[in-house]
């Protein structure tokens, strides 16, 4: 366990056992020290703990607001879905609508998640905008269309406002023929050189998804860029080993590089829209990628197949 008089040991499971918590406090564990890249102990026991836990530590920690890289335990919590901490942390004092992450106070931030009611707005102008609801709303249908999918290994890329017809233009690329598609029947990884230029594409709501069930082809630079000349295409490849390797391009120029679509993980200096996004699409990669494109699937075969059309990229190097 390490030093018992501080917080060495403790684990990330170890903030649901009041006990323990309550014994380090006794032997004199700082309350307002940080512990890891959470922040403060109140700030992981909102996120990862029980409300028992919360509470003991917000009666002793010197200001149950203190800030973490812009945010507060209270947005910790809120941001978790842990409903329960939330009003732990309000019971202790905290202040659900003190300004925070680009305008997503706590208070804000609550009524986007599943408990719209747990925190109240005290006036109109703090509540959600008309497009903010929108995007809510659209969230939730998403996910339920998309459903829970197996994708490990898979890659798509998501472009706005283009048709599967113009993209295979912009692609260059030609329907793949009978020995392609017995190919991808029988076993793409027995000519992965081979399997990894055939990637499927379908005309959905607000563009079309490129998809490719085996590998990374869908995602690559080269696909990415051709595609997205005067719009925007959000693609990821969900690598076995390494876990959702995300990427935009806008114009044919990348924005962004290495994300990681469905993750938790948000900036302060991130815009406000992205901060909802992230909120919104915790742990659903795919819809993250099919909303940032705009693209309003009803349901999941333009990404797990079959696709609407089995194409050939013709052999240049996508990587470059």
């Amino acid at each position: 366990m390490g030093d018992e008089r501080g917080w060495s040991g403790i684990g990330w499971d170890s903030w649901t056992e009041l006990e323990l918590i309550r014994a380090r406090l006794d032997a004199g564990a700082d309350p307002n020290t940080h512990v890891d890249y959470l922040g403060t102990p109140l700030h992981a026991a909102a996120e990862r703990g029980s409300p028992e836990v919360v509470a003991e530590l917000a009666g002793r920690a010197d200001d149950v607001d203190t800030a973490f890289k812009g945010r507060t335990a209270l947005w910790a919590a809120v941001f978790a879905n842990r409903p329960r901490n939330v009003q732990a942390l309000v019971s202790a004092g905290a202040d659900p609508w003190r300004p925070m992450m680009n305008g997503w106070s706590p208070g804000r931030l609550a009524q986007a998640g599943p408990t719209p009611g747990l925190l109240p707005p005290p006036s109109p102008e703090l509540g959600l905008s008309e497009a903010e609801a929108t995007a809510v709303a659209e969230a939730g249908r998403l996910i339920a269309a998309l459903g829970s999918l197996h994708y490990e290994g898979l890659s798509l890329a998501c472009v706005a406002g283009v048709t599967a017809a113009e993209a295979a233009r912009r692609l260059e690329a030609t329907p793949a023929d009978e020995d392609d598609l017995g190919l991808i029947e029988d076993d793409p990884w027995s000519d992965f050189d081979r399997s990894i230029t055939i990637v499927g594409i379908t005309d959905v709501p607000g563009g079309c998804v490129i998809s490719q069930p085996w590998g990374y082809g869908a995602s690559t630079p080269g696909v990415m860029t051709r595609v997205s000349t005067g719009t925007v295409c959000y693609a990821m490849y969900a690598n076995p080993k390494s876990g959702n390797q995300g990427r935009v391009t806008r114009d044919g120029d990348f924005t962004a590089w290495d994300t990681h679509p469905g993750g938790g993980s948000v900036a302060s200096d991130e815009s406000s829209d992205e901060i909802l996004a992230t909120y919104l699409y915790h742990g659903h990669a795919l819809a993250y990628c099919c909303a940032g494109a705009g693209l309003r699937l009803t349901g999941p075969r333009p990404i797990i197949g079959p696709p609407d059309t089995w194409l050939r990229l013709p052999d240049r190097g996508y990587w470059s």
